[in-house]
């Protein structure tokens, strides 16, 4: 009865269908994907939409320096560079540094230190700078200034060696160059600049020169003078002597 019900009714049977699902292709490139076939690469660009072309602005055709032309300035940038142009043109003593990595509590300590000796540190952007200097005679630091960068302003120029003192403990600061009345110094010059004495030294050094030449002046004026009364003190000595001499033997006879 079974199989006559089985044999009437086919679909009552269950079979597992004989597939086996292989893959061989390695891992899909989803960036690069290969290239279809041509008649597929074919139907796609004949399929691809195309858009109306949006009107072009007129300011797509200008140069970036056309356009960085017609931005305003800004007014408290003009402010910060006549602040620059003052500590400039003020102080004597101006040391630019490249500054590396620091952390803010490291420049607030190095900031603390120069305050004590009179030194003021600065910090101003490449434009501002520019701004700042344009048509002055410092000019010429302009190349220092293509990196981060700080500087250091005193009215003092005998302050070089406080400077360089507190500066040689923060590796981070690099001197670049700097200003000694309204010179414009290398690091090398800065650093023989700082090994030179004080004023006062100096002229100390400038009078004993003097007063050395001046000594050697009369030593060598009174040198034939000299000779000449020592000689002559000899030769009287010696008459002195033989007169002496010529006595006794008289006496004697």
């Amino acid at each position: 009865m079974a199989n006559l019900m089985q044999r009437s009714l086919p679909l009552t049977t269950t079979r597992t269908p004989v597939l086996q699902f292989l893959r061989f292709r390695g891992k899909i490139n989803i960036q690069r994907p290969k290239e279809p076939h041509y008649e597929r690469a074919r139907v796609v660009a004949v399929t691809q939409p195309k858009y109306p072309e949006l009107p072009k602005a007129r300011s797509c055709f200008q140069t970036r320096a056309e356009r960085t032309k017609e931005q305003l300035e800004n007014p408290y940038n003009e402010i910060i560079a006549r602040e620059v142009r003052n500590w400039l043109n003020h102080s004597q003593l101006v040391a630019i540094f490249h500054l590396n990595s620091i952390t803010a509590d490291e420049i607030f300590r190095v900031r603390v230190q120069l305050h004590k000796q009179n030194l003021h540190l600065k910090s101003y952007g490449r434009k501002i700078i520019d701004q700042a200097v344009t048509g002055t005679p410092y000019e010429a630091i302009m190349p220092l200034f293509h990196s981060n960068h700080c500087i250091v302003f005193s009215p003092n120029q005998q302050q070089i060696g406080a400077l360089l003192k507190i500066t040689r403990r923060v590796p981070q600061m690099v001197l670049l160059g700097g200003i000694v009345e309204k010179t414009l110094l290398s690091r090398n010059e800065l650093m023989a600049y700082a090994q030179m004495p004080n004023l006062q030294g100096a002229q100390a050094q400038l009078v004993q020169t003097l007063n050395l030449a001046a000594g050697q002046l009369v030593q060598h004026l009174q040198t034939h003078q000299a000779n000449l009364v020592q000689v002559l003190d000899v030769h009287a000595k010696g008459n002195g002597d033989t007169n002496t001499n010529t006595t006794e033997t008289a006496d004697e006879s």
